[in-house]
């Protein structure tokens, strides 16, 4: 049996316990959570057997807009994980949903995003707008975006400047990468933009929004208490999970250090190395 007093959590030993008893269902950041960049962490596909051999579900989630869902299906087939579509949600789908709900009659976007992002808002219905000061979008939509071209960030400031409706898929400053790069994310595009017109977003979706997280407890009849989310950053997956209510577990795989994460305030519900860690804690706690 595992200690659990040795984890790194603002709960007793038997209240983290008690907590990780009632979870049976995992939802999963990606990149820096299941694979860094291109690269499949090696615990990865014994720990989701393991899950699915003690039925507890999981999903993927994910803030990174810039590949369509069959794009990352493929991908994690690719890495030797079979998954899906109902196991998948995107910052690109949640925006979908949002201006769904939001704006009804919205029909026309300008889309600053990659070719593959767009075919999701062409699929579900939209038109995306020319880089032209005479195609008037409905609204603005800026997300992670690894095409950017210099002429249609403009065209996105000016029509933010002009008024028109804009939201942002996801706050993220960075993407995580195995190269040696930054890769600037939708946050710092927006950033950016912010700084050309004195304007920010409408609304920021994605982690941390409990939205998305809430769209995966709908889909599978959860309560808060029910469902754990699991990322590599405080600011996104752990404050996500704390806006839903649920369980917010920090790894330690991808973007966020031991020493960050204990200076936060608040507190993940758990830190631990990485998912092979939480799951075999998770596991166990169920004995």
């Amino acid at each position: 049996m595992k200690d659990f007093d040795k984890y790194c959590s603002p709960y007793s030993p038997s209240e983290l316990r008690e907590r990780l008893g009632k979870i049976r269902h995992v939802a999963f950041d990606m990149d820096g959570t299941i694979y860094m960049g291109s690269t499949l962490f090696p615990f990865t596909v014994a720990t989701l057997q393991r899950l699915r051999d003690n039925g507890i579900g999981y999903s993927f989630l994910t803030n990174n807009p810039s590949r369509s869902i069959d794009a990352y299906l493929a991908k994690l087939a690719g890495m030797g994980i079979d998954s899906s579509r109902e196991q998948m949600y995107t910052t690109a789908i949640a925006t979908v949903d949002y201006i769904r709900t939001h704006h009804a009659e919205a029909r026309n976007l300008y889309l600053l995003g990659t070719p593959s992002m767009v075919e999701e808002f062409v699929a579900a219905g939209f038109r995306p707008t020319e880089d032209s000061a005479e195609d008037r979008p409905d609204v603005v939509v800026v997300a992670f975006d690894m095409t950017l071209d210099y002429a249609r960030l403009c065209r996105a400031a000016w029509w933010v400047s002009q008024g028109v409706p804009y939201i942002a898929t996801n706050p993220d400053r960075v993407c995580p990468t195995d190269q040696p790069t930054v890769l600037v994310d939708c946050g710092s595009i927006c950033k950016c933009i912010e700084h050309a017109t004195g304007r920010t977003p409408d609304i920021t979706l994605g982690k941390p929004d409990p939205n998305m997280l809430s769209g995966i407890m709908a889909r599978h009849g959860l309560q808060a208490d029910e469902i754990a989310m699991v990322g590599d950053r405080i600011y996104t997956d752990v404050a996500m999970a704390h806006n839903a209510g649920a369980f917010g577990v920090l790894v330690l795989s991808g973007e966020t250090t031991l020493d960050v994460a204990l200076a936060s305030n608040p507190q993940p519900d758990l830190t631990a190395l990485n998912i092979e860690e939480f799951c075999q804690l998770l596991i166990e706690s169920k004995e």
